[in-house]
């Protein structure tokens, strides 16, 4: 596909309806396929279906725009393990149904997927842009929280107070913004206790897959262990971190921009808050 063709059909993924009150949305995926382990083993992964589909679905059925942008433009990876109706309430119709949106949209596809590289993003135009949402599986522990212009732009979102939404393992994705995130990752992997200073969101209250959520969960490893948990790693780099009461139940926390899900099942609430905000925000300037 062209550039000029990508673009274009990056930029208009919306409703025919054309509103006051429709807003541009980024969603930012890793363009990892995978997650290295400990042992040098290795995990396939990507994104999960329904906490990326639910979310946009919403958005798209209430008339917004959305844009989805890589690290490369390199189209996403599935994470296959994703495609069962546990994570949709074992509402099989509801499975397919997202499944079919996301075939419709492409976003896989390595010859026509809409997806763009996030230096693209930045030649647009933050300002382009009214909210930002990143959704988990495992792959944004590979890439996203080492990614430069991820850093960028989030910390762009956070001096302008935008919606910064984030789901699951997607959390991990906010460590971009710290000076140094390598440095800060690779003493995490030595299980000593990492220092830094200055993180943008030193101080938030947040969720993330908790480590008891990580340890029922290792199985789907098999056999492997991840370097590090993504709950132990935020609270390390200075934020608040807010557990549910009950593995795998939902769980939203919203601190100043910032709007954190602890799990897939908490995508959709995701989902509803970030309508919301953006209702509220359409309201306040018009």
């Amino acid at each position: 596909m062209r550039p000029i063709t990508r673009l274009a059909l990056a930029m208009t993924l919306c409703t025919t309806a054309f509103n006051a009150q429709a807003s541009n949305v980024l969603i930012v995926l890793s363009d990892s396929d995978h997650l290295d382990l400990k042992d040098r083993k290795v995990f396939a992964t990507g994104f999960y279906l329904n906490e990326l589909m639910q979310p946009v679905k919403m958005l798209l059925d209430a008339g917004h725009s959305v844009t989805f942008a890589t690290p490369t433009g390199k189209a996403p990876t599935l994470d296959k393990s994703s495609t069962d109706k546990a994570y949709f309430n074992n509402d099989v119709a509801a499975l397919q149904e997202h499944k079919a949106l996301l075939e419709h949209l492409k976003i896989t596809s390595p010859g026509e997927s809409p997806v763009i590289s996030l230096s693209r993003i930045e030649q647009i135009g933050y300002e382009h842009f009214d909210a930002v949402y990143i959704p988990g599986g495992h792959a944004p522990m590979q890439d996203l929280l080492h990614s430069a212009e991820l850093g960028k732009l989030l910390n762009n979102f956070h001096a302008h107070s935008k919606t910064t939404a984030l789901v699951c393992h997607g959390p991990i994705a906010l460590l971009s913004t710290l000076s140094n995130p390598t440095a800060f990752t690779e003493q995490l992997e030595t299980g000593t206790n990492a220092a830094t200073s200055g993180w943008t969101y030193a101080g938030y209250t947040f969720t993330v897959i908790s480590n008891q959520e990580e340890e029922l969960a290792k199985g789907l490893l098999g056999g492997g262990a991840m370097k590090f948990y993504p709950q132990t790693a935020l609270e390390q780099a200075g934020g608040v971190y807010s557990s549910n009461t009950s593995p795998w139940t939902s769980h939203v926390v919203i601190d100043r921009e910032l709007v954190t899900g602890q799990n897939p099942g908490s995508a959709l609430d995701v989902g509803k808050a970030i309508l919301h905000r953006l209702k509220s925000q359409s309201q306040a300037g018009g």
